[in-house]
C-alpha cells in the first residue's frame, strides 16, 4: 500500500472524533503522533485534508472526497485480515475473552459448555470489564474478543456487531434501605442518597455526580455493595436474579425503569480472532435473548 495504514486510520478517526486530541485518545496515541501521521498523508496526496484555521480541524473539499475512499480501503483491509485468519484454518492455543456482567448468566454457562466441546485444547481466559476497559484491552491486544454495552461509535481499529440479545437493567437497593419502603420514587429523589456507580478504569468523560457516590469497575462488585446496604445502583436484572441472596435486594419503582440495553460483541480489526474466537463471536451473534424464553434453568441444552 502506498499510503501508511496508520495515517489512514488517524485521518478517519480524526474525522469521527472531531479533533486530533480526541482521535489520539481513541487510538491510545499521542496528539503529535496523530498530527504527524496526517501531515505525512497530506504530503503523499499533495493537498491538505483539514482546514486548521478554526479551533477544531474541518475537512477541506478534497478531504471530504478522500474520506469515502479511505474508509473503503480500511474496511477492505479488515476483511482481508479476517479472510486470512479463516483460510489459515488454525486454532489459537489461547483465547482471552472480556466478559461484561451484562451477559445473561444462562448464556455464559451454555457458551462455556459449547466452547469446551468444540475447543477442548484451547486455553480459555476470561476477564471482567465494562465499556472503555473492554476497548482498551482489545486495543492493547491483551484480549481478542469482548462484550460491551452497545454504543454508536467505536475507534476505527475496533470491529463490532450488535447481538440479538438485550440486557434488562433496573435500579436496586437493599431490602433494609429507606428507599425500599417507598412505593414510587421520582428520579430526582435518588440523588439525596448514595449512588453506587459503574466507573471503569479508563473513564474518559466522567459525569458530574448529583449526590454522594461510591463506585466500582464492574456490576458484580456494585451488587455486593448494594446487598450490604451502602446505596442504590443500576444493575442487570439477570445478574441480580443469579447472584443476589433471596430477598436481599429490592427493585425500585422509578419512572423509565427497567430499561433494555443492547450489547455488542467487539474485536480488534488489526489482530482478528482465530478459529476459536470467530466461533465464539458467531455463537453469540446467533444466540437468542434468554428473556424471551421460558426461563428454563438447569444444564445447558445439548444440540
Amino acid at each position: 500500500m502506498r499510503y501508511s495504514p496508520e495515517a489512514l486510520t488517524a485521518f478517519v478517526e480524526t474525522v469521527a472524533a472531531g479533533s486530533f486530541s480526541a482521535a489520539a485518545r481513541r487510538l491510545r496515541k499521542s496528539q503529535s503522533t496523530i498530527s504527524t501521521a496526517i501531515a505525512h498523508l497530506e504530503d503523499d496526496l499533495g493537498f491538505t485534508l483539514f482546514d486548521r484555521s478554526a479551533r477544531q480541524p474541518v475537512l477541506t473539499a478534497q478531504g471530504r472526497q478522500v474520506l469515502g475512499y479511505v474508509q473503503s480501503i480500511l474496511a477492505a483491509s479488515a476483511r482481508l485480515d479476517e479472510l486470512a485468519v479463516s483460510l489459515s484454518d488454525e486454532t489459537e492455543p489461547r483465547l482471552t475473552f472480556v466478559l461484561s456482567d451484562t451477559l445473561h448468566p444462562d448464556v455464559l454457562e451454555e457458551m462455556l459448555y459449547r466452547f469446551d466441546e468444540r475447543f477442548p485444547h484451547t486455553e480459555f481466559e476470561c476477564l471482567i470489564g465494562e465499556e472503555e476497559d473492554v476497548i482498551d484491552l482489545l486495543q492493547k491486544e491483551r484480549a481478542q474478543i469482548g462484550l460491551t454495552e452497545a454504543r454508536e461509535h467505536y475507534p476505527t481499529d475496533i470491529g463490532a456487531t450488535r447481538l440479538p440479545m438485550q440486557t434488562h437493567m433496573a435500579i436496586y437497593t437493599s431490602a433494609g434501605h429507606p428507599l425500599a419502603a417507598q412505593t414510587r420514587i421520582n428520579a430526582d429523589e435518588l440523588h439525596g442518597w448514595r449512588e453506587l456507580r459503574l466507573n471503569t478504569y479508563l473513564e474518559r468523560q466522567p459525569t458530574l455526580a448529583q449526590g454522594p457516590v461510591w463506585s466500582a469497575p464492574n456490576y458484580l462488585m456494585l451488587l455486593s455493595m448494594a446487598v450490604q446496604g451502602f446505596g442504590w445502583c443500576e444493575l442487570p436484572c439477570a445478574l441480580v436474579e443469579e447472584f443476589a441472596p433471596a430477598k436481599t435486594l429490592v427493585q425500585l419503582n422509578v419512572a423509565g425503569w427497567p430499561r433494555s440495553v443492547a450489547i455488542d460483541v467487539v474485536w480488534n480489526k488489526r489482530s482478528p480472532p482465530g478459529m476459536a474466537g470467530n466461533w465464539l463471536r458467531h455463537y453469540l451473534q446467533e444466540k437468542a435473548d434468554p428473556g424471551t424464553s421460558s426461563g428454563r434453568k438447569g444444564p445447558p441444552i445439548r444440540l
